[in-house]
Order: structure tokens, then sequence, then C-alpha cells
């Protein structure tokens, strides 16, 4: 009998602990993923290209209008995790281009992929485009604040630990591997360290202030020249 219920504790105790890990998916990619990745690989390419990479976040903007520049390509998927842009990041690649700009992340932390999976996926971004392409300079964006005064994206909100700990890593990433990183988080947020409500729509996603800011960053530092 003492040993059922040490038998028995033990199963408790697994499940408890089991129970407390988050599930999270890898393979999740947004349901018009393969349709963008087609279009992309169906659109000219070229050594001058500036690519912008990401999610939502990136791709709700005509980048080529905001900075006044052709030669702009925009990558971003709305719904798009790390592992999706791995998965496609072979068409960014082959184009050779001139520059690559990087923002992802968010979307990893709200589907509860672990922080230090996103950050090995951030090292093999920048390794596969300097094995693949050593003459495109990297750039990478620190995540974005968010504000959970909003609504629409619960499980995007009250996440700053993770976002904190992922821009963390990315300023180690960025001394390591001599990439550029561009701290968006910090020019975004209000007094009280959310996404300040003048740039955003939904607490998580930013308006038309919101990029002419981060335009105005991109041109500041001279990253685009």
């Amino acid at each position: 009998m003492k040993r059922i219920a040490l038998l028995i504790a033990f199963v408790s105790v697994v499940c408890a602990a089991t129970s407390q890990t988050p599930a999270y998916d890898t393979t999740f990619r947004p349901n018009n993923y393969a349709l963008k990745v087609e279009q992309f690989k169906s659109y000219p390419h070229s050594t001058s290209d500036i690519v912008f990479l990401g999610n939502s976040i990136t791709a709700n903007v005509e980048w080529r209008e905001l900075l006044d520049m052709p030669n702009i390509k925009n990558r971003g998927i709305s719904g798009d995790i790390s592992f999706g842009v791995l998965e496609r990041l072979d068409e960014v690649i082959n184009g050779k281009p001139a520059k690559v700009f990087v923002l992802i992340g968010i979307n990893d932390i709200s589907r509860n992929i672990p922080d230090e999976m996103i950050v090995a996926n951030y090292r093999k971004i920048i390794s596969r485009i300097r094995q693949g392409s050593p003459e495109t300079k990297i750039y990478f964006h620190t995540l974005l604040p968010v504000n959970n005064e909003f609504t629409q994206f619960k499980n995007h909100y009250n996440k700053d630990e993770h976002i904190a700990f992922l821009n963390s890593s990315l300023q180690a990433i960025a001394k390591e591997t001599n990439i550029t990183l561009i701290d968006l988080h910090p020019i975004l947020m209000d007094a009280n360290g959310k996404l300040d409500k003048k740039y955003t729509i939904d607490g998580l996603h930013i308006n038309a202030e919101g990029y002419k800011k981060w335009a105005a960053v991109l041109k500041g530092s001279g990253v685009l020249k």
C-alpha cells in the first residue's frame, strides 16, 4: 500500500508539473502563409533590395512609400512566428539583398514558445543569412512594448518579462555577432512602460504615427544609406 501511495503521489506531481507548462506549437503558420510565400517567390529580386522581414507589424505598412525608397521589399506576414521566418528565409537569402531588417518574436511569446527557443532562432536567422548571402547587412529590431489597457489581443498582453528577456538577448547577440540592433522598445514606450497610446490602435500594432516614429529612427540612424 505504501508503494502504491508513493506511486500515486509521484504521478500527481508529474501531472501537476505538466499542467503548469503551457503548450506550444512551433509548426503553426498563418492561414495566408503559403500564399504569401509563393507571392514573394514570384517577385523580382535585386542585390540592391532592402528587405523588411517579420509579422503583421512589418506587413501593415507600405515601406516604400513611408521611407520613399523604391528598392524596399516588404516580407511581413501577419501572425508569423520565428519558425515561420526560418522556413521561408531562403526566399530572402536567394535574392542576395543589400540589407535585411528583422522584427519577429511577439507572436512566439503569445503562443508560449519558450524564450530560449526564440533566441536560438534569432541566431539561426543570422547564421543562415551570413552563410547564404555574406554581403547582406543584417539589422534586428527590439520587440515593441504592448499595452494591456486594450482588449483585442489578450494573449499578447502582460508578457513584459518575456519581451524584456528577448530584447536583452538581442543586445547580447548584436555584440557577439556584430549585427546592428535598432532599439525601438523605449522609443514607443510611455512613462508606465507600456506601448504609448498615441502610437497604437490596439495595444499591439502601431498606427500611422507609430510608423512615422519608426521611420524617423531609421532615417536618423543612417542605417538606410
